[in-house]
Protein backbone atom coordinates (compact mmCIF):
# COMPACT_ATOMS: atom_id res chain seq x y z
CA UNK A 1 0.00 0.00 0.00
CA UNK A 2 1.65 3.29 -0.82
CA UNK A 3 2.36 5.57 2.16
CA UNK A 4 0.51 8.75 2.42
CA UNK A 5 1.48 11.93 3.91
CA UNK A 6 -0.72 11.59 6.70
CA UNK A 7 1.71 8.38 7.92
CA UNK A 8 4.90 10.54 7.26
CA UNK A 9 3.41 12.53 10.03
CA UNK A 10 2.73 9.47 12.17
CA UNK A 11 6.01 8.36 11.46
CA UNK A 12 8.08 11.32 12.11
CA UNK A 13 5.83 12.55 15.00
CA UNK A 14 4.56 15.93 13.81
CA UNK A 15 1.80 17.36 11.97
CA UNK A 16 0.45 17.00 8.43
CA UNK A 17 1.45 20.87 8.23
CA UNK A 18 5.17 20.28 9.18
CA UNK A 19 5.11 17.42 6.64
CA UNK A 20 3.67 20.11 4.08
CA UNK A 21 5.97 22.57 5.24
CA UNK A 22 8.60 20.06 5.15
CA UNK A 23 8.23 19.13 1.27
CA UNK A 24 6.99 22.89 -0.03
CA UNK A 25 8.13 25.57 1.97
CA UNK A 26 11.56 24.18 3.77
CA UNK A 27 12.67 27.16 5.33
CA UNK A 28 10.27 27.35 7.78
CA UNK A 29 11.05 23.62 9.38
CA UNK A 30 14.07 23.93 11.73
CA UNK A 31 16.98 21.28 10.23
CA UNK A 32 16.44 19.03 12.91
CA UNK A 33 12.58 18.40 12.26
CA UNK A 34 12.92 18.57 8.29
CA UNK A 35 16.13 15.77 9.08
CA UNK A 36 12.97 13.42 10.88
CA UNK A 37 10.53 14.35 7.78
CA UNK A 38 13.26 13.12 5.69
CA UNK A 39 13.72 10.17 7.41
CA UNK A 40 10.26 9.26 7.43
CA UNK A 41 9.87 9.55 4.12
CA UNK A 42 12.58 7.38 3.18
CA UNK A 43 11.87 4.67 5.47
CA UNK A 44 8.39 4.91 3.99
CA UNK A 45 9.25 4.91 0.40
CA UNK A 46 6.67 7.90 -0.07
CA UNK A 47 5.84 9.89 -2.95
CA UNK A 48 4.35 13.33 -3.25
CA UNK A 49 1.26 13.40 -5.77
CA UNK A 50 2.22 16.69 -7.53
CA UNK A 51 -0.70 15.83 -10.16
CA UNK A 52 -2.72 16.30 -7.16
CA UNK A 53 -1.41 19.08 -5.59
CA UNK A 54 -1.63 20.75 -8.66
CA UNK A 55 -5.37 20.31 -9.43
CA UNK A 56 -5.85 21.39 -6.35
CA UNK A 57 -4.53 24.68 -7.22
CA UNK A 58 -6.41 24.92 -10.04
CA UNK A 59 -4.22 23.58 -12.97
CA UNK A 60 -1.55 21.54 -13.32
CA UNK A 61 2.21 21.98 -14.53
CA UNK A 62 1.66 20.22 -18.00
CA UNK A 63 0.48 21.70 -21.46
CA UNK A 64 -1.14 19.19 -23.46
CA UNK A 65 0.09 18.87 -27.15
CA UNK A 66 -2.32 17.53 -29.98
CA UNK A 67 -0.62 16.64 -33.30
CA UNK A 68 -1.64 14.98 -36.40
CA UNK A 69 0.17 11.43 -36.41
CA UNK A 70 2.45 10.69 -33.50
CA UNK A 71 4.57 8.24 -35.84
CA UNK A 72 5.81 11.21 -38.24
CA UNK A 73 8.95 11.83 -36.88
CA UNK A 74 8.43 15.44 -37.63
CA UNK A 75 6.52 15.36 -34.82
CA UNK A 76 8.58 14.13 -32.58
CA UNK A 77 10.91 16.87 -33.33
CA UNK A 78 8.21 18.99 -32.60
CA UNK A 79 7.51 17.45 -29.47
CA UNK A 80 10.90 17.68 -28.42
CA UNK A 81 11.19 21.32 -28.83
CA UNK A 82 8.22 21.76 -26.80
CA UNK A 83 9.36 19.59 -24.31
CA UNK A 84 12.80 21.06 -23.77
CA UNK A 85 11.42 24.28 -23.69
CA UNK A 86 8.51 23.88 -20.99
CA UNK A 87 11.12 22.19 -18.79
CA UNK A 88 12.75 25.48 -18.52
CA UNK A 89 9.74 26.83 -16.57
CA UNK A 90 9.06 23.82 -14.65
CA UNK A 91 6.17 22.03 -17.14
CA UNK A 92 5.58 18.79 -18.56
CA UNK A 93 3.87 18.18 -21.85
CA UNK A 94 1.47 15.48 -22.77
CA UNK A 95 1.11 14.12 -26.06
CA UNK A 96 -1.53 12.85 -28.32
CA UNK A 97 -1.93 12.12 -31.86
CA UNK A 98 -5.58 13.03 -33.82
CA UNK A 99 -4.45 10.50 -36.89
CA UNK A 100 -5.91 13.21 -39.11
CA UNK A 101 -9.53 12.87 -37.37
CA UNK A 102 -11.57 15.55 -35.99
CA UNK A 103 -13.40 13.14 -33.20
CA UNK A 104 -9.71 11.61 -31.81
CA UNK A 105 -9.22 15.73 -31.98
CA UNK A 106 -12.14 16.44 -30.09
CA UNK A 107 -11.78 13.87 -27.52
CA UNK A 108 -7.93 14.58 -27.05
CA UNK A 109 -8.98 17.98 -26.23
CA UNK A 110 -11.68 17.47 -23.42
CA UNK A 111 -9.28 15.14 -21.65
CA UNK A 112 -6.83 17.51 -21.58
CA UNK A 113 -9.58 20.24 -20.06
CA UNK A 114 -10.45 17.39 -17.24
CA UNK A 115 -6.88 17.34 -16.41
CA UNK A 116 -6.70 21.16 -16.38
CA UNK A 117 -3.86 21.48 -18.70
CA UNK A 118 -2.35 24.93 -18.08
CA UNK A 119 -2.19 25.14 -21.68
CA UNK A 120 -2.70 23.45 -25.16
CA UNK A 121 -0.66 23.10 -28.52
CA UNK A 122 -2.81 21.71 -31.41
CA UNK A 123 -2.21 21.00 -35.25
CA UNK A 124 -6.20 21.36 -35.74
CA UNK A 125 -7.30 18.72 -38.32
CA UNK A 126 -9.50 20.58 -40.05
CA UNK A 127 -11.28 24.82 -39.74
CA UNK A 128 -13.76 23.86 -37.03
CA UNK A 129 -11.77 26.43 -33.85
CA UNK A 130 -15.58 26.06 -31.87
CA UNK A 131 -13.61 23.40 -29.26
CA UNK A 132 -10.22 25.32 -29.09
CA UNK A 133 -12.47 29.03 -28.14
CA UNK A 134 -14.58 26.93 -25.30
CA UNK A 135 -10.94 25.81 -24.00
CA UNK A 136 -9.60 29.48 -24.27
CA UNK A 137 -13.28 30.80 -22.63
CA UNK A 138 -11.99 28.71 -19.91
CA UNK A 139 -9.15 30.18 -19.57
CA UNK A 140 -6.70 27.61 -20.98
CA UNK A 141 -4.41 29.65 -23.37
CA UNK A 142 -4.17 28.18 -26.92
CA UNK A 143 -1.48 28.01 -29.38
CA UNK A 144 -1.80 26.74 -33.55
CA UNK A 145 1.80 24.61 -34.28
CA UNK A 146 2.45 24.41 -37.42
CA UNK A 147 -0.41 25.94 -38.72
CA UNK A 148 -1.13 29.62 -38.97
CA UNK A 149 -4.50 31.57 -37.22
CA UNK A 150 -5.29 33.38 -40.52
CA UNK A 151 -8.16 35.45 -38.98
CA UNK A 152 -5.39 36.13 -35.76
CA UNK A 153 -7.93 34.24 -33.25
CA UNK A 154 -4.74 31.98 -31.69
CA UNK A 155 -1.29 32.76 -31.42
CA UNK A 156 0.53 30.07 -34.23
CA UNK A 157 3.85 29.01 -34.92
CA UNK A 158 3.87 27.91 -38.74
CA UNK A 159 6.32 27.47 -41.65
CA UNK A 160 5.16 29.34 -45.38
CA UNK A 161 3.99 26.16 -47.34
CA UNK A 162 3.53 27.64 -49.97
CA UNK A 163 6.78 29.01 -50.23
CA UNK A 164 7.76 25.09 -49.69
CA UNK A 165 5.40 23.88 -52.58
CA UNK A 166 7.07 26.87 -54.72
CA UNK A 167 10.96 26.20 -54.10
CA UNK A 168 10.34 22.52 -54.32
CA UNK A 169 8.61 22.18 -57.70
CA UNK A 170 11.39 25.40 -59.15
CA UNK A 171 13.78 22.89 -58.13
CA UNK A 172 12.41 20.18 -60.12
CA UNK A 173 11.95 22.41 -63.28
CA UNK A 174 15.45 23.63 -62.81
CA UNK A 175 16.58 20.36 -63.55
CA UNK A 176 14.59 20.05 -66.18
CA UNK A 177 11.71 17.64 -65.65
CA UNK A 178 8.48 18.68 -67.35
CA UNK A 179 5.91 16.00 -66.21
CA UNK A 180 5.37 16.46 -62.16
CA UNK A 181 3.43 15.28 -60.01
CA UNK A 182 2.04 16.44 -56.79
CA UNK A 183 1.26 13.27 -53.85
CA UNK A 184 -0.62 14.16 -51.19
CA UNK A 185 -3.90 14.45 -49.13
CA UNK A 186 -6.33 14.38 -47.61
CA UNK A 187 -6.37 18.12 -49.04
CA UNK A 188 -8.54 19.35 -46.54
CA UNK A 189 -5.32 19.36 -44.22
CA UNK A 190 -4.06 23.05 -44.57
CA UNK A 191 -0.63 22.62 -45.23
CA UNK A 192 -1.36 19.84 -47.80
CA UNK A 193 -3.11 22.15 -50.14
CA UNK A 194 -0.45 25.00 -49.45
CA UNK A 195 2.15 22.92 -50.45
CA UNK A 196 -0.03 22.18 -53.91
CA UNK A 197 -0.77 26.04 -53.73
CA UNK A 198 2.74 26.64 -54.42
CA UNK A 199 3.21 23.99 -56.80
CA UNK A 200 0.31 24.90 -58.93
CA UNK A 201 1.80 28.44 -58.79
CA UNK A 202 4.83 27.41 -60.47
CA UNK A 203 3.60 25.06 -63.47
CA UNK A 204 1.03 28.00 -63.90
CA UNK A 205 4.28 30.75 -65.57
CA UNK A 206 5.47 27.67 -67.81
CA UNK A 207 3.67 26.54 -70.94
CA UNK A 208 6.03 23.50 -71.32
CA UNK A 209 5.40 21.92 -67.82
CA UNK A 210 2.06 19.68 -66.67
CA UNK A 211 0.93 18.51 -63.48
CA UNK A 212 -0.96 15.50 -62.16
CA UNK A 213 -1.88 15.17 -58.71
CA UNK A 214 -2.31 12.22 -56.99
CA UNK A 215 -4.41 12.08 -53.70
CA UNK A 216 -3.57 9.99 -50.93
CA UNK A 217 -5.90 9.07 -48.39
CA UNK A 218 -3.28 9.69 -45.63
CA UNK A 219 0.72 11.21 -45.39
CA UNK A 220 2.00 7.57 -44.41
CA UNK A 221 5.14 5.61 -46.27
CA UNK A 222 1.96 2.55 -46.76
CA UNK A 223 -0.10 5.09 -49.00
CA UNK A 224 3.31 6.36 -50.66
CA UNK A 225 4.15 3.03 -51.58
CA UNK A 226 0.39 2.47 -53.24
CA UNK A 227 1.19 5.55 -55.22
CA UNK A 228 4.65 4.86 -56.23
CA UNK A 229 3.79 1.22 -57.27
CA UNK A 230 0.15 3.13 -59.67
CA UNK A 231 3.03 5.43 -61.14
CA UNK A 232 5.33 2.63 -61.93
CA UNK A 233 2.41 1.26 -64.21
CA UNK A 234 2.47 4.12 -66.03
CA UNK A 235 4.16 3.84 -69.58
CA UNK A 236 7.14 6.43 -69.75
CA UNK A 237 5.01 8.70 -71.84
CA UNK A 238 2.41 9.39 -69.38
CA UNK A 239 4.84 8.39 -66.66
CA UNK A 240 6.11 11.48 -64.56
CA UNK A 241 9.52 12.78 -64.31
CA UNK A 242 9.43 14.59 -61.22
CA UNK A 243 7.92 13.96 -58.10
CA UNK A 244 6.68 15.93 -55.07
CA UNK A 245 5.43 14.25 -52.17
CA UNK A 246 3.62 16.24 -49.17
CA UNK A 247 6.24 14.92 -46.86
CA UNK A 248 8.85 12.64 -46.05
CA UNK A 249 6.77 9.57 -45.07
CA UNK A 250 5.08 9.66 -48.47
CA UNK A 251 8.43 9.99 -50.31
CA UNK A 252 10.03 7.37 -48.57
CA UNK A 253 6.89 4.80 -49.66
CA UNK A 254 7.66 5.99 -53.21
CA UNK A 255 10.99 5.25 -53.24
CA UNK A 256 10.58 1.76 -52.37
CA UNK A 257 8.19 1.38 -54.98
CA UNK A 258 10.15 2.69 -57.72
CA UNK A 259 13.39 1.29 -56.92
CA UNK A 260 12.87 -1.67 -54.79
CA UNK A 261 9.84 -3.09 -56.88
CA UNK A 262 10.09 -1.74 -60.03
CA UNK A 263 13.88 -1.10 -60.78
CA UNK A 264 12.85 2.99 -61.56
CA UNK A 265 15.93 5.00 -61.44
CA UNK A 266 15.97 7.52 -59.29
CA UNK A 267 16.74 10.22 -59.87
CA UNK A 268 17.50 9.48 -63.89
CA UNK A 269 14.00 8.94 -64.72
CA UNK A 270 12.33 10.13 -61.70
CA UNK A 271 13.67 12.76 -59.71
CA UNK A 272 11.91 13.03 -56.39
CA UNK A 273 11.45 15.12 -53.53
CA UNK A 274 9.33 15.24 -49.64
CA UNK A 275 9.10 17.29 -46.87
CA UNK A 276 10.06 18.12 -43.54
CA UNK A 277 13.53 16.71 -43.98
CA UNK A 278 13.12 13.95 -41.24
CA UNK A 279 16.50 11.66 -40.17
CA UNK A 280 14.85 8.92 -42.36
CA UNK A 281 14.88 11.09 -45.69
CA UNK A 282 19.33 11.58 -45.44
CA UNK A 283 19.32 7.98 -44.77
CA UNK A 284 17.26 6.12 -47.41
CA UNK A 285 18.92 3.60 -50.12
CA UNK A 286 18.36 6.54 -52.28
CA UNK A 287 19.24 10.14 -50.16
CA UNK A 288 15.61 12.07 -50.63
CA UNK A 289 15.96 16.14 -51.53
CA UNK A 290 13.47 17.23 -48.88
CA UNK A 291 12.08 20.70 -47.96
CA UNK A 292 13.06 21.06 -44.19
CA UNK A 293 11.12 22.69 -41.29
CA UNK A 294 13.13 23.94 -38.36
CA UNK A 295 10.53 21.40 -36.54
CA UNK A 296 12.41 21.87 -33.18
CA UNK A 297 12.24 25.58 -33.50
CA UNK A 298 8.51 25.39 -34.00
CA UNK A 299 8.06 23.18 -30.73
CA UNK A 300 10.10 25.40 -28.39
CA UNK A 301 8.23 28.78 -29.64
CA UNK A 302 4.99 27.64 -29.79
CA UNK A 303 5.47 26.76 -25.89
CA UNK A 304 6.99 30.49 -25.61
CA UNK A 305 3.74 31.90 -27.04
CA UNK A 306 1.85 29.59 -24.44
CA UNK A 307 4.10 31.16 -21.85
CA UNK A 308 3.43 34.79 -22.70
CA UNK A 309 -0.43 34.43 -22.76
CA UNK A 310 -0.41 32.60 -19.62
CA UNK A 311 1.41 35.65 -18.26
CA UNK A 312 0.37 39.10 -19.37
CA UNK A 313 -1.99 37.75 -22.04
CA UNK A 314 0.42 38.35 -25.25
CA UNK A 315 -1.61 39.72 -28.65
CA UNK A 316 -2.04 36.74 -31.15
CA UNK A 317 0.87 36.66 -32.68
CA UNK A 318 1.73 35.03 -35.59
CA UNK A 319 5.38 33.39 -36.39
CA UNK A 320 6.09 32.30 -39.79
CA UNK A 321 9.43 30.15 -40.52
CA UNK A 322 10.71 30.42 -43.93
CA UNK A 323 11.22 26.54 -45.73
CA UNK A 324 14.30 25.58 -46.96
CA UNK A 325 15.29 22.95 -49.70
CA UNK A 326 17.86 20.16 -49.16
CA UNK A 327 19.23 18.87 -52.20
CA UNK A 328 20.35 15.33 -52.04
CA UNK A 329 20.60 12.49 -54.67
CA UNK A 330 17.08 11.79 -55.36
CA UNK A 331 17.40 14.92 -57.46
CA UNK A 332 21.20 15.32 -58.04
CA UNK A 333 22.34 11.83 -58.50
CA UNK A 334 25.01 11.03 -56.17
Amino acid sequence: MTASIRDVAREAGVSVGTVSNVLNRPDRVAAATSARVHAAIEQLGFVRNDAARQLRAGRSHSFGLVVLDTRNPFFMDVAHGAQSRALDDGYTVLMGGSDDSPEREAALLEMFEEHRVAGVLVTPVHANLHQLRSLRDAGIPVVLVDRGSHDRTFPSVSVDDVEGGRIAARHLVEIGRRRIAFVGGPHEIEQVSDRLSGVRAVVAERQDTALEIFETQGLSVLEGRRVGEEIARLSPEQRPDGVFAANDLLALGILQALVMRSSLRVPEEIALIGYDDIDFAHSAVVPITSVRQPAFSIGSTAVELLLRERGAGADCEQIVFQPELVVRASTMGA
